[in-house]
């Protein structure tokens, strides 16, 4: 064989070699989409492209691996989603397991976090059953529901060994009423988000259950009427003794206290006289409301004012506090452990600025949130979202939130306008000199991402920076106002590199600190 013949097979054999070592074969082998909605993106990582995505318990087939990514077969085509929020179909079938509680009030949550919201819960000896397993969450399905319990307060077992009177399979469904937990929800005529709207009801109604499909529950809505409603935005609990309408009183509304030293008001202002304090967990009966204010009823037999950003008006706060486990300590290069909230600016009849060409900033920082988010819970983030749709929080609220998860950062999202139309560029914004650190990083983090002017680290006196006691920074991302950079804004390549820069910032910042 000739030295150049030799030089050929040397090369060919070299490549075959290195081709196959990134990649495990695991073809054939077919998963389940784990949680809500997935994203798939054009390659194996976070800053790819994404392509598209598919909801929970969609099927698919893996032609390789790479890493943490699935290759699979999406549309005509192929495209990689990431393996911790799957679960394998034979391993499913295999651990055909039950979720049996071992305390009463366990919460289950729509996501593995103390921060999600709560949609049901399960009490001692009650079981459901076991769908899947994320660190250390497991994902259930209970009345219909499908959500997520802390595996601390569960016992498993195989199915074959649960009693056959169990509660997974014939649900008391009378039993049960919804209570919404969002300022509306649109109720309609059958189970899907294309079915026609029939009705509108408002948060703190409460309505008896008729029947439950997956993640959608059919109430009734008085005089024989009924209607369906997505499960994820009320909760599911036992039907009060008390009262026979099919919507609450406020007399039997409760509200939890948020924090220590409350202070609890004589009329529905902050320069009113204040009555008495209240401490965290403590639960207050409300008679009626003034504006951003609750009247309550006090131990006393007096009445009071407390104010809405301070309270929780579901069970979801305080139940997290108490039960919180011991957050495993954070590794350089990763954000596990750490607590983030994620503000989308504006929101519901508050649409922030408009374009030139008609872009709403409250749908955009939402949009921009929800990635976000997505790519700090893949690095290991417990994230908290101050809104997820497109409803009004006061900014007072969202301030709460902050202090309410001990945020180890908390990043507000805007997009930017002036009369101007001229000005270009994107802004970190800080106010306390404690916060300045956290905005150079995540503004350099941006600075290597995105093709935008660089307007720098600044500060600024906004309320959600000026009022919180966490680290927190107020991002503008580009000027809505200006023709040039709006057509950029909108793209969808701008949101990903926008929030890796952001995320980069961010790993930045507590790598360092």
């Amino acid at each position: 064989m000739s030295k150049f013949s030799k030089w050929i097979l040397a090369i060919i054999l070299f490549a075959s070699i290195v081709c196959e070592m990134p990649t495990i074969s695991a073809k054939g082998e077919t998963i389940i989409i784990n949680t809500k909605s997935l994203n798939v993106r054009s390659g194996p990582g976070l800053t790819y492209p994404v392509t598209g995505s598919m909801k929970k318990g969609e099927r698919a087939e893996v032609l390789s691996t790479s890493g943490d990514w699935h290759e699979i077969r999406f549309g005509s085509g192929t495209g990689w989603i990431a393996s911790w929020l799957v679960v394998n179909e034979e391993a499913k079938e295999l651990a055909a397991m039950s979720a049996v509680s071992k305390v009463n009030a366990l919460n289950i949550r729509t996501e593995p976090s103390l921060n999600a919201a709560v949609i049901g819960q399960m009490n001692a000896g009650e079981s459901a059953v076991m769908t899947g397993r994320q660190g250390e969450w497991a994902s259930i399905v209970k009345n219909g529901i499908d959500g997520w319990v802390h595996t601390d307060y569960i016992t498993e077992i195989p199915q074959s060994e649960k009693r056959q009177t169990s509660t997974v399979d014939k649900p008391d469904i009378g039993s049960e009423q919804f209570t919404v937990s969002v300022d509306a929800l649109n109720v309609r005529k059958a189970p899907g988000l294309s079915s026609k709207k029939v009705g509108l009801i408002r948060k703190g109604e409460s309505y008896s259950v008729k029947e439950i499909d997956g993640n959608w529950v059919r109430l009734s809505l008085g005089k024989k009427a009924t209607g369906w409603v997505y499960s994820f935005h009320g909760t599911l609990g036992a039907k009060s003794v008390t009262g026979s309408g099919s919507n609450t009183t406020l007399s039997s509304k409760k509200v939890t206290v948020l924090t220590n030293g409350t202070n609890i008001r004589s009329s529905s202002t902050t320069s009113s006289s204040i009555v008495t304090r209240a401490n965290a967990g403590e639960k207050l009966t409300v008679i009626g409301e003034e504006g951003d204010w609750y009247n309550v009823s006090l131990s006393s037999g007096e009445t009071a004012f407390i104010a809405k950003w301070v309270v929780s008006t579901g069970d979801v706060a305080l139940a997290d506090r108490t039960d919180k486990p011991k957050q495993k300590a954070r590794a350089s290069g990763t954000l596990n452990g750490l607590t983030i909230v994620v503000d989308a600016g504006h929101g519901g009849n508050d649409r922030g600025t408009t374009g030139m060409q008609g872009t709403d900033e409250k749908l955009l920082t939402l949009m921009t949130a929800e990635l976000l988010s997505a790519k700090l819970k893949a690095a290991g983030a417990n994230v908290v979202m101050t809104r997820e749709s497109d409803t009004y929080v006061s900014l007072r609220k969202r301030v709460a939130v902050s202090h309410q998860s001990g945020a180890d950062a908390f990043i507000s999202i805007h997009y930017d306008a002036n009369p101007d139309t001229s000005i270009t560029g994107f802004t970190t914004y800080y106010t306390h000199t404690s916060q300045k650190s956290l905005a150079s990083s995540i503004n350099d983090g941006l600075d290597s991402t995105i093709s935008l002017r660089n307007r720098g680290a600044q500060p600024a006196n906004f309320l959600v920076l000026r009022e919180n006691r966490q680290n927190a920074v107020l991002i503008e991302l580009g000027f809505l106002s200006n023709p040039s950079e709006e057509r950029i804004l909108t793209t969808e390549m701008f949101r990903e590199q926008a929030t890796h820069g952001i995320y980069q910032g961010l790993l930045d910042h507590f790598d360092a600190n």
